[in-house]
């Protein structure tokens, strides 16, 4: 199972691609972070996230897509615009025809580390040694990218196949 696991952001998107199998070690295909200027109109941020995220789908042909689930913070403006780059990336994956899955931060780290307090540096150190990476992902938006693919693969792989083998028997 190829997957694409987006850490949203309106600054910073972790975009990341993954293939495996649950309960197999996965292989790193592709990660980048998707950059806009905070001085350029929202519109234009939002339409240059969706058309990266429409290439990278286009280029590496995943079978579905991870999205972080938005969680409450304190700074509305950041949940918003954190939102608003999630909403692109579910939007990008649904015009591709791919299921998504939304996770939380505590349902990836636990997944990937198996303590869902894990700190930022723990889920890097992990996904590092579980890609067998030489190097570790920076910044830590294309860790988190990477985790949530890893945690696509391994949780939400099982369920997808259970539902694509309902879909085939009907």
């Amino acid at each position: 199972m190829r997957v694409l696991g987006v850490d949203p952001g309106l600054t910073r998107c972790g975009v990341a691609v993954v293939e495996g199998q649950p309960g197999r070690p996965c292989r790193l295909v592709h990660y980048e972070v998707v950059t806009s200027d905070p001085d350029m109109d929202l519109p234009l941020r939002l339409l240059g996230l969706d058309e990266r995220l429409a290439e990278v789908m286009q280029e590496f042909r995943p079978e579905a897509v991870a999205v972080e689930r938005v969680f409450s913070q304190h700074n509305v403006r950041t949940v918003m615009g954190t939102a608003q780059a999630g909403a692109v990336a579910i939007l990008a994956a649904a015009r591709a025809g791919l299921p998504v899955q939304l996770y939380t931060p505590s349902e990836v780290k636990a997944a990937i580390s198996g303590n869902g307090n894990a700190d930022k540096a723990q889920v890097t150190a992990m996904v590092t040694r579980l890609l067998r990476l030489e190097v570790a992902p920076r910044p830590a938006d294309a860790a988190d990218a990477l985790a949530l693919a890893i945690c696509h693969v391994w949780r939400g792989g099982a369920r997808e196949r259970i539902s694509a083998a309902l879909r085939r028997a009907r």
